[in-house]
C-alpha cells in the first residue's frame, strides 16, 4: 500500500527529501526528549518548579533573540550546512550533561545548556523551511510541508515518551547520551541531501546588520507575510498563551486528573493532522481565506475551558479546535516559498519565528494574574472575542486572502519603489 509513495515522481522517490524526514524525526524526538531529562536533573538538584521554569524558558528566548542571525547565515550558506550544524552543536551541547552527577549540576550550567540549544533551533528553524523548494519540485511543496509537519507532530509525541521510558530504565545519563545519539543521527541522514544551489543568491555578502535589515523589508514588501505574522503574533501572545496554562489548571482541578489535560492535548494534535491532509487534498483558490477563517475555530478551546461541563465536551472542542491549525501546515510554508525569492527565504522564516514566538512567554506569564484579576470566564470569553476580532481585521489586508501579493519578486531596487 505504501509503495506508490515511493514509485517514481512521488514524494518520497526524491531521496534528499526521504532523508530530510527522517532527520526531522530524529531531530525532534532529540528536542523534545532533552528537556524531560533536563528536568529531572534540575529537581534532583533541588530547583524548584520556578527554577525549572525560568531554565526551560530560556531556550525560547535564546531562539527569539538569535532568530535574525540564523535566518541570515541560513540564506548566505547551504542551508544542509547550517542543519548539519546546528544538529552536531545541539549533540555536544547535550552531552556536557553525561559528566556531571545531577546532585552537582549548578543552575547556571543548565540554563546555560539550555541557552544554547535554543540558539541552534534560530540556526535550524530557517534552514529547514528554506531548503525545502531546492530538493522537492513545486507541485510537491504542500504535501512536502505537511508531511514533514506530520514528521515534526510524531516526534513532539514520540520524544517524551522515549524519555520517560529512558529515564525509568538507565537513568537521566543514558537518556542525556541517547538524545546526543539521535542528534548525530540526523545530522549524518543530512549528509545525503543535495541541495540545489541558488544562482541569485550566490552574491558577495553585505555587511551583517544590512542583511538582518533587508530580511525585515522583505516582510514589510510582502503586506500580506507581515499582517499574518502581526496577527499570529498577537493571538499567540494573549489567546493560546492564556488558554496552555489554564487548559492544565482548570482540567486538574475540576476533574481531579491530569489524563483530561493530556487527552484534550493529543486530541488537538489528530484534529490538526487530519485538517492538514484533508487541505492539501483540496484545490482552494483563496488559500489565506481558508487558513484565517478555520484558525477562527480555535476559539472552541478557551470557551470550552471557560464552561467546562464535562470530559466529553473538552475532548470535542480540542478535536474541533485542532482543525483550526491544518491549514497553516499545508499553506503557510508553500505560499511563502513561492512568493518570496529563495535567497531571502530563511530570514522571512526566521522572522517568522522571532514574531510569532517570541511574546508566547509573555503571554503565558500573565496569564494567572489577568485570570486573578478579571476571573477565568471573563477571561477566557474576552480572548475568544478577541481572537474573532483579530481573524476578521487581517482579512482586509490586500494579498491575505490569496496568500500572494501581485508584486514583483522582491528586489531592493523594487523595496525602494514600493
Amino acid at each position: 500500500m505504501l509503495k506508490k509513495y515511493f514509485e517514481p515522481g512521488a514524494l518520497f522517490s526524491y531521496r534528499s527529501y526521504r532523508n530530510l524526514w527522517i532527520s526531522t524525526v530524529l531531530t525532534i524526538v532529540a528536542m523534545t526528549a532533552f528537556p524531560i531529562a533536563l528536568a529531572i536533573s534540575v529537581l534532583d538538584a533541588g530547583g524548584s518548579a520556578t527554577i525549572l521554569g525560568l531554565i526551560l524558558g530560556v531556550r525560547i528566548v535564546a531562539g527569539v533573540i538569535f532568530a535574525p542571525i540564523g535566518g541570515v547565515w541560513a540564506d548566505r550558506l547551504p542551508r544542509r550546512t547550517v542543519l548539519i550544524a546546528a544538529d552536531g552543536f545541539r549533540a555536544v551541547i547535550g552531552s556536557i550533561v553525561v559528566f556531571v552527577e545531577p546532585e552537582s549540576i549548578s543552575f547556571w550550567a543548565l540554563g546555560a545548556i539550555i541557552f544554547f540549544m535554543g540558539v541552534s533551533d534560530a540556526f535550524g528553524g530557517p534552514a529547514v523551511g528554506a531548503i525545502i523548494p531546492s530538493i522537492l519540485p513545486d507541485h510537491l511543496l504542500p504535501v512536502g510541508n505537511v508531511v514533514r509537519g506530520i514528521a515534526t507532530k510524531g516526534g513532539t509525541i514520540a520524544g517524551p515518551g522515549i524519555a520517560g521510558v529512558l529515564i525509568v530504565s538507565f537513568g537521566t545519563h543514558a537518556t542525556y547520551i541517547a538524545t546526543s545519539c539521535f542528534f548525530l543521527l540526523g545530522a549524518a541522514m543530512l549528509f545525503r541531501v543535495t541541495e540545489k544551489t541558488n544562482v541569485k543568491g550566490q552574491r558577495e555578502p553585505e555587511k551583517f546588520l544590512h542583511e538582518v535589515k533587508e530580511g525585515l523589508r522583505v516582510v514589510w514588501y510582502y503586506k500580506w507575510i507581515a499582517a499574518m505574522i502581526v496577527m499570529a503574533t498577537f493571538q499567540l501572545m494573549m489567546v493560546v498563551g492564556v488558554e496552555n496554562v489554564l487548559l492544565p489548571v482548570i482540567t486538574k482541578r475540576d476533574f481531579g486528573t491530569a489524563a483530561v489535560y493530556a487527552t484534550a492535548a493529543a486530541l488537538f494534535s489528530a484534529g490538526g493532522l487530519i485538517s492538514a491532509i484533508i487541505s492539501i487534498k483540496m484545490k482552494i483558490k483563496n488559500p489565506g481565506t481558508v487558513a484565517v477563517v478555520v484558525w477562527g475555530l480555535f476559539i472552541f478551546a478557551p470557551l470550552v475551558l471557560a464552561f467546562p461541563s464535562s470530559r466529553e465536551l473538552i475532548y470535542l472542542a480540542y478535536f474541533l479546535a485542532g482543525f483550526s491549525v491544518g491549514p497553516w501546515e499545508a499553506f503557510w510554508f508553500t505560499t511563502v516559498q513561492r512568493e518570496v525569492p529563495a535567497e531571502y527565504q530563511a530570514r522571512v522564516f526566521s522572522i517568522d519565528y522571532m514574531g510569532t514566538v517570541g511574546l508566547l512567554p509573555l503571554g503565558m506569564a500573565i496569564a494567572g494574574p489577568l485570570a486573578d484579576w478579571l476571573g477565568e470566564r471573563p477571561l477566557l470569553i474576552g480572548i475568544s472575542i478577541l481572537h474573532i476580532a483579530i481573524c476578521a481585521a487581517v482579512l482586509f489586508v490586500p494579498g491575505v486572502k490569496q496568500m500572494k501579493s501581485g508584486l514583483p519578486p522582491y528586489t531592493p531596487k523594487s523595496a525602494i519603489s514600493s
